[in-house]
């Protein structure tokens, strides 16, 4: 194990789960604790912020309409644009994102995104769903230049048992998907990005009122 540390890493956790408890948090939680042990492993110190977007809908759904962002949601955002790897989970409702999930997208700059690691998960009743991370969440990420990982984690409901049924268990697809971001996280640097002094302090849409875009 390497004694020599580097610059902190910050691993921002968004989960959009929308009841308490929730197993789109308890799959967040999963997801962090293997990708923070795997970044450790290899001497790096890494800070995680973790956001439940149930405690920021208000706040979502008025920036959508005012274009402005109250200082929780202000802060999310902020912790997504300098973050080094992003881990976004949600429930899946009608074969797709849920839509608290790609409001809070909707409302981050852009270029915040660029090049950013991105640990996908997903949860939902029936492993059916699962193809949701290729067909609908990966894709966003794409076209908004963030690099998702090769592996999206989907947990179904019967995921939470055993894993004795010959399928990959979920202990083990958290794993892997978390060792995939662990080691895009640890050779991505996103400073420069992220400290560029000709970037506007806020987006386009924040400085004229409302959102870029529209």
């Amino acid at each position: 194990m390497t004694t020599e540390t580097s610059a902190t890493k910050r691993i921002v956790v968004v989960s959009s789960g929308l009841s308490t408890p929730s197993s789109t948090r308890q799959l967040a939680d999963r997801l962090a604790g293997d990708a923070v042990a795997q970044l450790r492993e290899r001497g790096h110190d890494v800070d995680v912020q973790v956001f439940e977007l149930r405690d920021l809908a208000h706040d979502i759904t008025n920036h959508l309409l005012m274009g402005f962002a109250p200082p929780k949601l202000e802060a999310a955002l902020d912790a997504v644009a300098s973050a080094d790897g992003l881990i976004a989970v949600t429930p899946i409702f009608t074969t797709s994102y849920a839509g608290l999930f790609k409001s809070f997208i909707d409302v981050i700059d852009p270029q915040a995104l660029t090049d950013l690691p991105v640990l996908i998960g997903a949860t939902g009743g029936t492993p059916r769903h699962s193809l949701a991370i290729d067909y609908a969440i990966r894709p966003l990420f794409t076209y908004l230049h963030a690099t998702p990982v090769t592996t999206g984690v989907f947990a179904a409901t019967s995921d939470w048992g055993d894993g004795g049924d010959g399928v990959r268990s979920l202990p083990e697809r958290i794993f892997r998907g978390a060792k995939e971001f662990a080691d895009l996280v640890e050779r991505t640097d996103r400073r420069d990005l992220v400290n560029d002094p000709f970037a506007l302090d806020r987006p386009m849409g924040h400085l004229i009122g409302g959102l870029a875009g529209e």
